[in-house]
């Protein structure tokens, strides 16, 4: 199948190839949520590969929060795979090394890079990012949207007050409205219609959380959001997705991270044996951006939680 130029097989290969040798794994190495005991040999018959480039070359792709976390991920992936990026961000004097680091490295990547100050919790954001994609591009069309802006404050379900409950909906769920309308309306008038949506949602979507009263319902919404925009836009060619990832390492939880006990009962949980990199979820972003390997991908929820969700025992 090709992606822009980009050739992608089933069976790996590169120019890197080695002499036979046998791998020997060790099946009991998964008990008790172990990471599996494997010997690596030397030298092995299997050829190494480079993820396909050009995925989506000459695409023009908007990414609110796009300059820390899981939206600075996406971004350079995205950079990485061709695409024009323009992405938003509140100007935190906190963010301001993360959005020069990015601004430094976009040079160096396919995809053209551009950003904007703006907030998500204002309704003119979201037409006002359209806007400036498209003008800072010189483009016509608006190919992808990621609704990623997101604020999470743990905090005890009693503790939690009007303030940070507003706050909280306002960023993570009116946000995510706001920008996914706009972008939907240029996607739906644009000739010819057409477009992929985005919304990061998360895992707390799906399960409750002690501290999370203020924070699970916003991401449930974004997840319903999703679904329902794949209702309504399937008729324009817009397709409505939802990633879900699981425990991440980024901003937003870094100080509960450094609980050890709470991080080590987490790794347990999950049966990869790792917390999540924010890296992690720009791979299926990729995917479900890219028309060719996902067109028939609308509604769906992707979960990237390390197999999480699924381990009830």
């Amino acid at each position: 199948m090709s992606c822009h130029g980009a050739q992608l097989t089933v069976v790996c290969s590169s120019n890197i190839t080695t002499s036979s040798s046998t791998t020997a794994i060790n099946s009991q190495s998964h008990i008790n949520n172990k990471p599996p005991l494997i010997q690596t040999p030397s030298q092995s018959t299997e050829t190494i590969t480079m993820p396909p480039t050009n995925l989506l070359l000459g695409k023009t792709a908007i990414i609110t929060g796009g300059t820390t976390g899981i939206g600075r991920a996406i971004t350079l992936a995205f950079l990485s795979q061709g695409a024009n990026v323009a992405v938003n961000h509140l100007d935190l004097p906190s963010d301001a090394a993360h959005l020069t680091s990015l601004i430094s490295e976009a040079p160096s990547l396919p995809g053209k890079f551009a950003h904007v100050k703006g907030d998500v919790r204002d309704p003119a954001t979201g037409p006002a990012l359209v806007s400036f994609a498209l003008s800072a591009f010189g483009v016509s069309r608006l190919d992808i949207c990621v609704s990623n802006a997101g604020i999470c404050t743990f905090t005890p379900f009693l503790d939690i007050t009007q303030s940070l409950f507003e706050n909280t909906v306002r960023t993570n769920l009116d946000g995510a409205f706001y920008v996914v309308q706009a972008a939907a309306r240029q996607m739906a008038q644009q000739d010819p219609p057409g477009g992929s949506i985005i919304g990061i949602s998360s895992i707390s979507a799906l399960v409750g959380g002690a501290e999370q009263g203020h924070y699970t319902p916003t991401k449930a919404g974004v997840l319903s959001l999703m679904q329902s925009a794949a209702c309504a836009l399937g008729k324009y060619g817009i397709r409505a997705n939802a990633i879900l990832p699981g425990t991440v390492r980024t901003q937003l939880n870094e100080e509960d991270l450094k609980d050890e006990k709470k991080r080590e009962y987490m790794e347990g949980r999950i049966p990869l044996g790792r917390i999540g990199e924010a890296r992690d979820v720009a791979g299926p972003a990729v995917f479900l951006a890219c028309e060719e390997l996902s067109g028939y991908v609308t509604g769906a929820q992707v979960l990237v939680d390390g197999g999480l969700f699924v381990n009830l025992q």
